[in-house]
């Protein structure tokens, strides 16, 4: 397994890889790797002959009030399980090779990143736009394959893709999820034990939409409130339970089977968690 630094580097090994007909499977993360994380390489395996997984902790996503600094980060680690799990390359540049000191160019998508992350984090996604053309723009790849957990990044990253002509298949995989429902997330490692326990009230809220949904309702009010009382009574404070349309993620007042998601991102003190899923 290779691993590189800068992206001059990156991107003639990548050439490199083309010119011997490779196509290539790019797997971009902010580190801290779990098995979602590992899901995502082996899905990219199976679709291509090389993978690129990138580690980088991306500042420029981050607010200035939220957890940069503290972000969980296992460089020897997540090398280990990178190469266990079949990665060919791994990228992991610093801050000033990613951004020039006076950086002042970015993406910015305007109609999907509004609401919801976008809302409660204005910049988030300027920062996310940025660093994955970027990481496109350096590999080159035929695929890259984001997790359904983050899904509003996966609908935005979709949407820069087909707005700039960017010739990249974007695949997005299963949300991982413990035996016990509570979605896979580097974040996790701040929950203390009863944190956790409360966290379930996330997957629980999602799965009784779904059966509500598969029983006949087709009301988003009702759905929403009958989540946001299940997180409260976990002592979750909801930042917003969403019904969407799948694709743009538009609030709809009825779910359409097949072509609707529920969003939700919940509050416990300094604590943030978000969880999906499609009704």
């Amino acid at each position: 397994m290779e691993t590189f630094t800068t992206p001059a580097d990156l991107h003639a090994w990548c050439a490199a890889q083309k010119r011997l007909g490779r196509a290539i499977g790019l797997v971009p993360t902010m580190g801290s790797l779990h098995e979602g994380h590992l899901s995502l390489i082996r899905l990219a395996k199976e679709r291509c002959d090389t993978v690129v997984v990138s580690v980088f902790v991306n500042p420029t996503q981050f607010a200035p009030d939220e957890d940069y600094a503290a972000y969980p980060r296992h460089e020897a680690r997540d090398l280990d399980l990178c190469a266990q799990t079949g990665a060919d390359a791994v990228y992991l540049p610093p801050p000033e090779a990613m951004y020039a000191e006076d950086a002042s160019t970015w993406i910015t998508e305007t109609l999907v990143s509004r609401t919801l992350e976008g809302a409660q984090r204005p910049t988030h996604f300027r920062g996310v736009c940025t660093v994955v053309a970027k990481l496109f723009n350096t590999v080159q790849p035929d695929l890259a394959v984001f997790g359904q957990k983050d899904y509003q990044q996966v609908a935005v990253i979709r949407r820069m893709v087909r707005d700039l002509d960017i010739p990249v298949e974007i695949l997005r995989a299963p949300i991982v999820r413990d035996p016990d429902g509570l979605a896979k997330s580097s974040r996790n490692a701040y929950l203390t034990p009863e944190d956790r326990a409360t966290a379930l009230s996330l997957s629980q809220a999602l799965r009784a939409a779904r059966q509500a949904v598969a029983a006949g309702e087709r009301s988003a009010a009702t759905l929403q409130t009958a989540a946001q009382n299940t997180l409260r009574a976990a002592g979750w404070e909801p930042d917003y339970v969403a019904i969407v349309d799948a694709e743009t993620l538009t609030p709809i007042p009825t779910v359409l089977p097949g072509a609707t998601a529920m969003l939700l991102a919940c509050r416990k003190g300094r604590l943030r968690l978000i969880d999906n899923t499609l009704l």
